[in-house]
């Protein structure tokens, strides 16, 4: 034991004493704040873009923040991660809707020590990653945030801005610590957490807010504001917790469900990362936000109802709307 704790010490030495190179594939609303807050801290972070790339490079990046704004002027920008050097650490905060592209834009990146966090919203991205590239380091990045990215280079940090990291296949506790240490240095409150907690715990939020304000053409507050609305984000909370709990999952509870609430109380007015896809007319993450989770609790013998009409009504709204 005593070893092995001095391996992880002098592990988290090393990695200190060396430059960590960031890649971001999406370069959005998310992908955009945490990469960019990374490099106004000192990092070497370098940024794949996709329509804005031209504007970026010629502009550069610029923060609208609630805690104050900034801009980069000199962004390492590439429109193609074959131009981009290997990285330490990967975030990856597209779509889910888009992970099949990872098969080519993240081996570029990668080498036999890379950190792949995936940013991402829903139950199941990192086994379905993983699949893809069997030996890569995954870790899952929950980030609670209210963050857009409507116009070229301009990402508009609304509230909050906390991101946990946690562990789904990283060999090495110590790049884990690290990669939260300078998380911490760049001003970003940051945790190591537990896997399936952390997941369920995300999911409690996501699943009733981000399908209600798309179905209800809405956003967070007035779905808050009304008492019919209120009783039901709550109810379909309780689904999600019932879900988390007969799966086994530690402290995802009724009091988990009351802050939640509370906290999306204080919020700014929120349009979530759905409605703006369902409002910009692409994709939603219909299957890993509700699909993905409904399957897993069904198959363990649990139901959720009230998320399962949500779900079919957003299934709809993709298609006919």
């Amino acid at each position: 034991m005593y070893v092995d704790f001095c391996l992880y010490i002098c592990r988290i030495i090393i990695y200190k004493s060396i430059n960590m190179r960031y890649g971001i594939i999406g370069t959005g609303a998310i992908g955009g704040y945490y990469g960019a807050k990374l490099a106004r801290a000192g990092q070497e972070v370098h940024f794949l873009l996709r329509s804005d790339y031209g504007y970026v490079k010629e502009h550069g990046l610029q923060v609208d923040s609630c805690d104050g704004s900034f801009h980069l002027a000199d962004v390492n920008a590439y429109e193609h991660t074959e131009d981009m050097p290997p990285c330490d650490v990967v975030l990856v905060a597209l779509k889910s809707v888009n992970n099949g592209k990872l098969q080519t834009l993240l081996p570029p990146l990668l080498h036999d020590h890379t950190l792949v966090v995936l940013i991402q919203n829903g139950i199941g991205v990192e086994e379905d990653v993983q699949k893809m590239f069997p030996d890569v380091q995954l870790a899952a990045g929950l980030a609670f945030i209210c963050s857009a990215k409507t116009e070229p280079g301009v990402v508009s940090h609304q509230c909050y801005g906390s991101i946990n990291l946690a562990n789904y296949s990283c060999r090495d506790e110590a790049l884990m610590q690290t990669v939260v240490d300078e998380f911490r240095q760049a001003a970003i409150e940051t945790g190591l957490v537990e896997y399936n907690e952390a997941r369920w715990k995300k999911a409690v939020w996501n699943m009733p807010f981000n399908g209600m304000t798309v179905a209800l053409h809405t956003q967070t507050d007035l779905l808050l504001k009304n008492a019919s609305t209120r009783q039901l984000i709550r109810e379909q909370m309780m689904e999600v917790v019932g879900a988390a709990q007969h799966l086994g999952v530690k402290n995802v509870d009724e009091a988990f469900v009351d802050k939640m609430i509370e906290t999306t109380d204080a919020m700014t007015p929120y349009s979530p990362s759905m409605r703006l896809d369902y409002d910009f007319h692409r994709q939603m993450e219909i299957y890993y936000l509700y699909t993905r989770p409904i399957e897993i609790a069904r198959e363990a013998g649990y139901s959720m109802p009230k998320l399962e009409m949500l779900e079919a009504e957003l299934r709809f709204l993709e298609k006919n709307v």
